[in-house]
């Protein structure tokens, strides 16, 4: 399901991203006609200019779309990590192309104000051209930065930065023909140089920025985000290594993750899913590798070390004692061995444990450990609550009776080869502690079985009373 939701919101950010394309491509085709059209009809080297202008925007728009339908490919066997880059070459041609049309509009800044070089046959018609233009270019510019912020699109906002060019080169041209009709053709030049001078910083900016996109630069404030995402994790000890690539509007995010030595692998699974999941909340569109090793956690504790340290056997140990002798740790525990280890493979096997333990913990002066075999068995057994009910009843009345137990939920029987085996759930005071609940626990246990001498095992499962 989720897999189908992403492939959804591509596709449709794919079409609208296609869609306000094809619509720039549009304006642009319009606009450079219009101003053809009245700069050769009006004899205006403004206005032709302008034509120019838009042809070079109807270029850049033709980039921009081709560039997105490609950007948006998926991965393959030659594009590993996707075609995204393609937007930042096609941003960085419309850098250049609007670097160029800076350098027309300072060229007739120059021809107007030292050259003289203006001759108008002004008509209501040239005015017309160049407000129309202003109101498509305002459209078109808002459509498509809108689409850009929301994809992230380099090559879109590139398109959005060429139209709102036109609108101040449009202005310009405006002020040209306003001031030839109140004699003074001078601020046509001026402003032509004004605009030119803000287009050719916005460039650069651009330029910048679709620079540091193909050279992977990370962009700024990424890694803090990524890393305050990480750590959100309850589990993360450290960040070991971070790689951060841009392609597009996608980002990869390579990451290593430090997860506490002693945490079983279906731990790490979980604490690495979580990652992913707030990576990519906290960075749309973002492709997740996350890798965990494993290192010496802060909260580790002795006994969490005693268990790492036998696991690297392949072993499990239980019944975990430590004793504090003489300024030294001194350890006793059990090993369970699969069934069929013999006795001199076992100890082998501890041998190899203890000296671990001695080369890892220096200040465990002595290392006890029993061995025992792995028991699973599968006993036949019969329900036998019902012909056991005064056995069933007595045993209900000890623990009923028991000051600390509050309710008994449950009391039931099963007769195996070995002998009884009663079960019973009651429920206890909730401010308990662990410790106090496994006391009174032992303590009814021992009671139950001293009932019956047929009684050869008491399961108890105690609640919190609610």
């Amino acid at each position: 399901m989720g897999t189908a939701v992403v492939q959804n919101d591509k596709s449709m950010m794919s079409a609208e991203k296609r869609r306000v394309a094809m619509t720039s491509v549009l304006a642009a085709v319009l606009l450079t006609t219009m101003k053809l059209v009245v700069g050769l009809w009006t004899g205006s080297l403004g206005i032709l200019s302008e034509a120019l202008h838009s042809a070079l925007d109807l270029l850049a728009a033709l980039i921009t779309f081709f560039a997105v339908r490609v950007a948006d490919k998926p991965p393959d066997a030659d594009h590993q990590f996707g075609h995204g880059k393609v937007e930042n070459l096609s941003a960085l041609a419309e850098t250049v192309l609007l670097l160029a049309t800076c350098g027309w509009i300072l060229y007739e800044a120059y021809d107007r104000l030292i050259a003289g070089g203006v001759h108008l046959d002004l008509n209501v018609w040239a005015f017309v051209v160049i407000i129309v233009s202003i109101l498509v270019d305002i459209g078109r510019s808002r459509a498509l930065m809108r689409v850009a912020k929301k994809y992230n699109s380099q090559a879109l906002e590139a398109d959005a930065l060429h139209f709102s060019t036109d609108i101040y080169s449009s202005l310009v041209v405006l002020v040209g023909l306003i001031s030839v009709l109140v004699g003074f053709p001078e601020a046509d030049a001026i402003a032509a140089g004004i605009v030119a001078g803000i287009v050719i910083w916005i460039s650069v900016r651009l330029a910048k920025r679709t620079i540091d996109g193909l050279m992977d630069r990370a962009p700024e404030g990424l890694r803090a985000t990524i890393e305050s995402a990480v750590f959100d994790v309850n589990g993360v000890e450290s960040i070991r290594a971070l790689r951060i690539r841009g392609a597009g509007a996608e980002v990869f995010v390579n990451l290593v993750i430090g997860v506490q030595r002693t945490t079983f692998f279906d731990q790490v699974h979980g604490i690495v899913d979580k990652v992913e999941e707030n990576l990519r909340r906290a960075v749309p569109r973002s492709d997740v590798i996350v890798h965990a090793e494993p290192v010496v956690g802060v909260r580790e504790k002795l006994s969490d070390k005693l268990e790492w340290l036998v696991r690297q056997s392949g072993l499990s140990a239980h019944n975990i004692t430590i004793l504090w002798v003489d300024e030294n740790y001194v350890v006793e525990f059990d090993i369970e061995y699969p069934q069929g280890t013999s006795f001199v493979e076992a100890h082998e096997l501890a041998g190899e444990v203890e000296q671990r333990i001695r080369d890892n913990v220096p200040s465990i002066s002595d290392v006890h450990i029993h061995l025992e075999e792995e028991t699973v068995s599968v006993l036949s057994a019969r329900e036998c609550t019902v012909g056991e009910d005064a056995l069933i009843h007595q045993a209900r009345e000890k623990v009923r009776l028991h000051p600390q137990v509050l309710t008994v939920s449950s009391m039931s029987c099963l007769a195996t080869e070995d002998g009884l085996r009663l079960s019973t759930t009651f429920t206890l005071p909730p401010t308990l502690s662990l410790r106090e609940m496994h006391g009174i626990v032992d303590a009814i246990e021992s009671e139950l079985k001293g009932l019956d001498q047929r009684i050869m095992k008491v399961f108890i499962h105690a609640e919190p009373a609610g």
